[in-house]
C-alpha cells in the first residue's frame, strides 16, 4: 500500500483502502469502465437491450450510423465487462442474440436518468451553444483555451 492509501498490486492499480476505485488515479481501471459506459454506442446498445433480448441484426438496424465492426467490438467489450450476455443458437446460419445482465440492468437505471436529463435539457444546452458560438464569432480569441 502506498502512503496515500492506495494499493499498487497488479490488477488493482488505483484501488483505495476502502476497496473502491479512484477514477482520478492515472492507472485506475475505473477509467476504462467509465470510457466504456460513457461511449455513445455502449449507451445506445444497453438502452435497447434493456427492453428485450435482440439479435445482432436487429441492433444494427435500430442504431443508425453504427458499423458492423463497431457493433461487434462494442458488444464484445460489454460482454467482457459483464454488462451483456451473448446467446448463440446452432442454426444455419448461427443465430446470436444479446441481453443485459443484472449488472448491466443496474447501470441502465443511471443511464436512463442521464438520457432523460439530456432529452429535457437539450434546449438549454442548444441555447448555451448558440451564445458561445455568437461570442466566439465576434471575438475568436475569447474561445481559445489558455496554454498550460
Amino acid at each position: 500500500m502506498r502512503q496515500d492509501g492506495t494499493f499498487t498490486s497488479l490488477g488493482h492499480l488505483g484501488e483505495t483502502a476502502t476497496g473502491r476505485g479512484d477514477a482520478y488515479a492515472r492507472d485506475c481501471p475505473t477509467r476504462q469502465l467509465l470510457d466504456r459506459i460513457g461511449d455513445k454506442w455502449s449507451v445506445l446498445i444497453l438502452l435497447l437491450l434493456g427492453d428485450r433480448e435482440l439479435r445482432f441484426g436487429q441492433l444494427k438496424q435500430r442504431i443508425g450510423g453504427i458499423s458492423q465492426k463497431m457493433l461487434s467490438q462494442t458488444l464484445r467489450a460489454l460482454e467482457r465487462d459483464g454488462l451483456v450476455t451473448r446467446h448463440a443458437v446452432a442454426t444455419v446460419p448461427v443465430s446470436v442474440s444479446y441481453r443485459v445482465t443484472p449488472l448491466g440492468r443496474d447501470l441502465l437505471a443511471a443511464l436512463r436518468l442521464m438520457i432523460d436529463w439530456a432529452e429535457t435539457r437539450m434546449p438549454e444546452v442548444a441555447a448555451a451553444q448558440g451564445r458561445y458560438d455568437t461570442r466566439a464569432a465576434a471575438d475568436p480569441a475569447s474561445s481559445v483555451l489558455p496554454a498550460r
